[in-house]
């Protein structure tokens, strides 16, 4: 019997918008204002069992990146339940998360130390986020004088090393070099071929969802229009 590792059940997710900031504040203090609602998701349900690679696809703004946030538990949805039964490891934007004054190598620790890893395992894969990452004597430098491609590559190093049960992944491969984007693509196909690592890939490229994936889930306008194999999810979301 397959194991599940996360579960979306009939979920829905709205946003507020408001014109101004000051008209936010308003509307809380007084509830007075009429507020604009968005409805991101329109009752989604799926499943995703444990060494499945799955890409989401879709046109932008179409909610794939809140399935996302709301997978990480950054966001939380406005009705239904989600499950997630394994450790969640997210490569959502890369260079977020780092302390500005911190070298390379503390944020190294901070980050991993946030995930809950012990210092001492932390050492043990040091060395291969500094190799995989290679910015060189940059590794002891405050992260400000860091480029937004340099963060990107630390951040990208430091997620695929710390080999979470799920990875989820978000246009990652729009990032770096050519020479930075095919050792991404090689060391996330080494991740997929471990059947314990399920893999998530947001994504609005059909070429980079067949390249990694065996099952997509099309959403539109909120909802899941097709679920189930990658080359029929990709050309149905070509004839939309």
């Amino acid at each position: 019997m397959d194991e599940l590792a996360i579960e979306f059940k009939d979920v829905y997710k709205n946003y507020k918008l408001y014109k101004k900031t000051n008209k936010k504040l308003f509307s809380v203090l007084f509830f007075k204002n009429k507020i604009k609602i968005k409805k991101v998701l329109n009752g989604i349900s799926f499943k995703i069992n444990k060494g499945e690679s799955v890409a989401i696809i879709g046109k932008n703004g179409m909610g794939k990146s809140t399935i996302l946030k709301l997978m990480l538990g950054i966001s939380y949805p406005t009705s239904g339940d989600i499950k997630v039964l394994q450790k969640i490891g997210g490569i959502l934007e890369l260079d977020s998360g780092f302390e500005k004054e911190f070298t390379g190598r503390e944020n190294i620790y901070l980050k991993c130390e946030i995930m809950g890893f012990s210092k001492k395992y932390i050492k043990t894969i040091e060395q291969d986020i500094i190799d995989f990452a290679d910015i060189g004597e940059y590794i002891d430098q405050p992260i400000r004088m860091y480029s937004s491609g340099m963060r990107s590559r630390l951040g990208f190093a430091i997620s695929v090393f710390t080999y979470p049960d799920i990875l989820l992944v978000d246009e990652v491969f729009s990032v770096g070099d050519i020479a930075f984007k095919d050792k991404c693509v090689k060391k996330v196909n080494e991740i997929i071929k471990n059947k314990n690592t399920t893999f998530i890939l947001v994504t609005h490229s059909c070429e980079i969802a067949e390249e990694f994936c065996d099952r997509g889930i099309l959403i539109n306008n909120g909802k899941i229009l097709f679920d189930g194999d990658i080359h029929e999810c990709t050309k149905t979301y070509l004839n939309l």
